[in-house]
């Protein structure tokens, strides 16, 4: 029993060291790398932001009734263009008429009052002064007097107020503009008792519309006013309309815990062709630099592969510095830092770049069959390329990636190993 136990685990020993010379000695053969690379150069980096928003009249009002009563007339129709105070519908005015005359007659009775009161005050103010009449008869009178003049006061205001309500039951546009909507028609009853009845709706011109874009609160502090828009809407999905950024909203919009900011954007429109109530889909132009040097940003995130950078320093050492100290010694300069090896890396570094004034980076430049790593100071980042603002010249080569080439890949095979005990074939019984 003790024999076979020996023999199993020295089958087993044997086994694991044949699969490990067979993986070692095939990453230890003549491995190749290639390597994708990009030439530094001129360009432009431009930096967007995206947003939805809703195409609107620069001006909207909406057009109602203070007086409630029958529709009798109305003038204008589902995109009529009107003028300022042109008459736009007509209530029934027969019963304002009716309380204009009602106002009339108490008015005309109030100055009938004041005027016999008046009158009777003149007559005791003289007896007064001569002692023919009592002081009580006297205060009578005068207080009669006073309450006439107070009702006349009132029955001119109620005459005043039936002769506005008597206007309001014509309806004319505050401003020149378009009719965007018709609400009611002829006949139709309105009712104004606890809340304005909205008749018509105005646009102002629609040569100026205006986009309501909603803007995340991520970055809406990249929004500034007069940046450049562009944005297309549903209905014209090969045109690209322009406009600016006209406001920024300081009011929140919170949906579903969602919290965006209102963002007004100038959209002119000679054509027409916008709509009121269209989906916009905007780009804002938050930063573009033209002409600057510029590498793809993965070769700032990019790192070697440990064990061919171990194996490219040791055949290729960085040269030393020779300098000469006091005494005539010659010194050795500091050696470049291998990243990698301390496991070190730029893919947080490429992030930290993205503004002027961080911390350098580093790239990797291949000039023919050498590499040598450099630090560049970066300037504005896309989501594309990266401005280099010193560190590498235009037409350096510089290293995007790297990958095995031609990596061999061996066939599994099936050992066994005659001291191993094997199955009982199907069919068989002990």
């Amino acid at each position: 029993m003790k024999r076979r136990i020996k023999i199993r685990s020295s089958a087993i020993i044997i086994i694991g060291l044949s699969v490990f010379f067979a993986v070692f000695s095939c990453h230890k053969g003549n491995t190749s790398y290639t390597f994708e690379t990009a030439v530094a150069k001129k360009g432009t980096i431009v930096n967007t932001i995206t947003a939805t928003g809703t195409v609107e009249a620069d001006t909207t009002v909406l057009i109602g009734t203070q007086v409630s009563g029958v529709i009798n007339k109305i003038y204008v129709d589902f995109n009529s263009s009107v003028k300022k105070g042109q008459l736009l519908a007509e209530l029934d005015k027969t019963p304002l008429e009716t309380q204009v005359q009602q106002a009339q007659a108490a008015l005309d009775d109030a100055k009938s009052e004041v005027e016999f009161q008046t009158a009777t005050y003149e007559r005791y103010k003289a007896l007064i002064n001569k002692k023919l009449v009592a002081q009580a008869d006297y205060d009578q009178v005068k207080y009669n007097y006073d309450k006439a003049k107070a009702n006349l006061k009132t029955a001119q205001a109620g005459y005043d107020k039936s002769r506005v309500n008597l206007s309001y039951a014509s309806i004319y546009s505050p401003i020149v503009g378009v009719i965007l909507n018709r609400a009611v028609d002829q006949g139709q009853t309105v009712a104004a008792s606890f809340s304005t009845p909205n008749l018509f709706t105005i646009g102002n011109d629609l040569t100026k519309m205006q986009v309501q874009a909603n803007v995340d609160e991520a970055d809406i502090g990249q929004v500034k006013q007069g940046q450049p828009v562009t944005f297309t809407v549903d209905a014209y999905p090969a045109e690209t309309f322009t406009g600016d950024v006209r406001q920024i909203r300081l009011q929140p919009v919170v949906t579903s815990n969602v919290v965006t900011y209102t963002v007004i954007v100038n959209a002119p429109n000679p054509d027409k062709k916008l709509m009121p109530g269209m989906t916009a889909n905007i780009t804002v132009l938050v930063q573009k630099v033209d002409s600057v040097l510029i590498v793809p940003g993965k070769a700032l995130r990019f790192t070697p592969d440990p064990v061919w950078l171990a194996e490219y320093m040791k055949n290729n050492p960085p040269p030393q510095r020779q300098g000469t100290g006091g005494g005539g010694q010659t010194g050795t300069g500091e050696r470049q830092r291998v990243p990698g090896a301390a496991g070190q890396s730029n893919q947080g570094e490429f992030q930290s770049g993205s503004q002027p004034g961080k911390k350098p980076v580093v790239v990797w430049v291949k000039t023919g069959d050498k590499f040598h790593r450099t630090r560049v100071v970066t300037g504005a980042i896309d989501g594309t390329n990266a401005e280099i603002k010193s560190g590498i010249n235009e037409g350096d080569e510089v290293i995007l990636s790297m990958s095995l080439a031609g990596k061999a890949v061996a066939a599994t095979t099936t050992t066994t190993s005659p001291f191993m005990p094997t199955r009982p074939t199907g069919g068989r019984g002990r």
